[in-house]
């Protein structure tokens, strides 16, 4: 039935999404002020992430004025459903945005950056983050259950926990507590909560914030985590580029917070470079490059917007579902 078609029509695949290279996507905001500085960007940026302000300038400053679009589009349907159906006037609910990609992929300061270039925007000062490193169960239970291995992988978060939270600040209560991760004892904090009260935008950000919902055989009517997200965005990169870096911010981490008396990694920290390299590569294959495989890659056409980045880190383009 394509026979009359030419050639190069013939082999198109349809998809969802509408493509941008890094070119024609930093031409789209001209006219968007960049309110951050070089300090503020080296402030943000991870270990082994060459985050700067041409980058942000580039990539990040054309996302902001995309979700900024989206809040505005948002409330503005918000107010006139609540003129609709004859509703007493209320302030607008959290907007939230969800963050994904793997481990080292560069996903927290892509979080960072987006908390720090949008709260700076008249309509939305108010901008909160959240890791779903805090709805991890404790060590204890994950030992107990046999999967501390598989921790990153989606069995190993309180999903009741984090759609509970989730769905708290979505219908608009004014306080929600999130629980605290600390990455130096690679373990929840307890008794440590972090208070999200009715921002403006909130961000969510972890490996497996798009999972689907996951329900047993013959239920239906599940409800997933990113069901309550306004926007999504997936993080990308080969897995083999996403290697090279983990290692790298391996290597630099044996010689700073692997050091701390409380990290859960001090032993990590006197290895020479051949086998930090070695250990690093090793943990990547058993453990994380496995999660993303299995878990968050096949996420990835869930996203508002895919960002994909090149063997540098820098962006080389962008995919960004049709509407």
């Amino acid at each position: 039935m394509y026979s009359d078609l030419p050639a190069d029509a013939q082999r198109v695949e349809p998809s969802p999404f509408e493509f941008f290279t890094r070119e024609a996507w930093r031409s789209l905001a001209d006219s968007t002020p960049l309110p951050l500085t070089a300090h503020d960007v080296d402030r943000i940026s991870s270990l082994g992430d060459p985050l700067d302000l041409s980058e942000v300038d580039a990539i990040y400053r054309p996302v902001s004025a995309l979700l900024q679009m989206y809040v505005d589009s948002t409330r503005r349907l918000g107010r006139e459903r609540h003129l609709f159906l004859q509703e007493p006037d209320r302030p607008p609910v959290p907007f939230i945005i969800g963050v994904a990609g793997s481990v080292a992929v560069g996903k927290s300061s892509t979080a960072r950056l987006l908390r720090e270039l949008l709260r700076r925007w008249p309509s939305t000062p108010r901008v909160q983050l959240i890791a779903t490193d805090g709805f991890l169960y404790p060590n204890k239970v994950l030992q107990e259950r046999g999967i501390m291995e598989k921790k990153g992988f989606p069995e190993s978060y309180d999903r009741i926990a984090l759609m509970e939270f989730i769905s708290a600040v979505k219908s608009g209560k004014e306080e929600v507590y999130a629980p605290v991760y600390s990455h130096l004892s690679y373990d929840i904090v307890p008794g440590e909560y972090e208070l999200v009260s009715r921002p403006d935008i909130l961000i969510v950000e972890g490996l497996n914030v798009l999972q689907p919902a996951r329900t047993a055989l013959g239920q239906t009517g599940a409800v997933a985590v990113s069901d309550y997200f306004d926007f999504s965005i997936y993080v990308d990169a080969a897995p083999e580029d996403i290697e090279k870096w983990y290692i790298n911010r391996f290597l630099k981490l044996r010689g700073t917070a692997f050091t701390h008396d409380q990290s859960y990694f001090k032993n990590y920290a006197d290895l020479d470079d051949e086998d930090a390299v070695t250990r690093s590569r090793e943990i990547w294959r058993r453990i994380n490059l496995p999660n993303l495989v299995e878990n968050i890659e096949p996420t990835r056409e869930r996203a508002t917007l895919v960002i994909e980045k090149g063997p540098d880190h820098r962006v080389k383009g962008l995919k960004l579902r049709k509407i």
